[in-house]
């Protein structure tokens, strides 16, 4: 696979999530409902947490992590297919999301659980798609110190999620617990694995 086309590949999902986020954060910010129930306010301190964690990734990693150069042709279409799926199931979730998306932990003022369309597939599906988008990257890239992009991606992700979880739990008390046993945190197809896990 010649290098302009990874090129081109990586700047046409990158560039349209990144028009796709700007042009909703925009647009949030004229219509979206202002009253929303934000997660308690440790953003600060799980911030600079995660920040610390993934600059040790990335400056312990680094020698490690290049010794797993794959310079092969499958790698890097394996890595294009994922890239483009991941980028779809992103923006499928964000259009799904709407005027309810928020850069910090919220419940929306439509006070709703979204449990359809990607939201039946993980519990969080804009972070599985961008981390999909991530590990497509990485792999196009023929993995070596791409790895810890993937690994500082996850951190991050992780970190997130586990703050939103602590909200919605909070908010949807009854439906939340249900839904999370039904339906993978972030990884897809998960959903047998995740229920004998809760069920052990």
């Amino acid at each position: 696979m010649s290098e302009q086309i990874v090129i081109a590949a990586s700047v046409a999902c990158w560039g349209a999530v990144l028009i796709v986020w700007l042009a909703g954060a925009l647009y949030n910010a004229r219509v979206a409902p202002k009253q929303r129930i934000r997660a308690e306010s440790r953003q600060v301190t799980l911030t600079l947490v995660t920040f610390l964690a993934c600059s040790a990734v990335l400056f312990v990693g680094r020698g490690v992590a290049q010794t797993f150069v794959v310079d092969a042709a499958w790698v890097r279409f394996l890595g294009l297919v994922v890239l483009i799926v991941s980028t779809g199931f992103a923006l499928w979730a964000r259009f799904s999301l709407g005027t309810s998306w928020s850069i910090a932990p919220e419940v929306g003022g439509d006070r709703q659980l979204r449990t359809q369309g990607p939201y039946a597939v993980t519990r969080h599906p804009i972070y599985t798609g961008l981390l999909g988008m991530i590990v497509g990257t990485a792999l196009l890239a023929g993995l070596g110190q791409a790895i810890l992009a993937v690994v500082a991606g996850l951190i991050v992700f992780l970190v997130k999620i586990h703050a939103e979880e602590r909200l919605l739990l909070a908010n949807f008390p009854e439906e939340y617990p249900a839904y999370r046993q039904r339906v993978p945190r972030l990884v897809p197809g998960l959903g047998l694995l995740h229920r004998q896990r809760v069920g052990a």
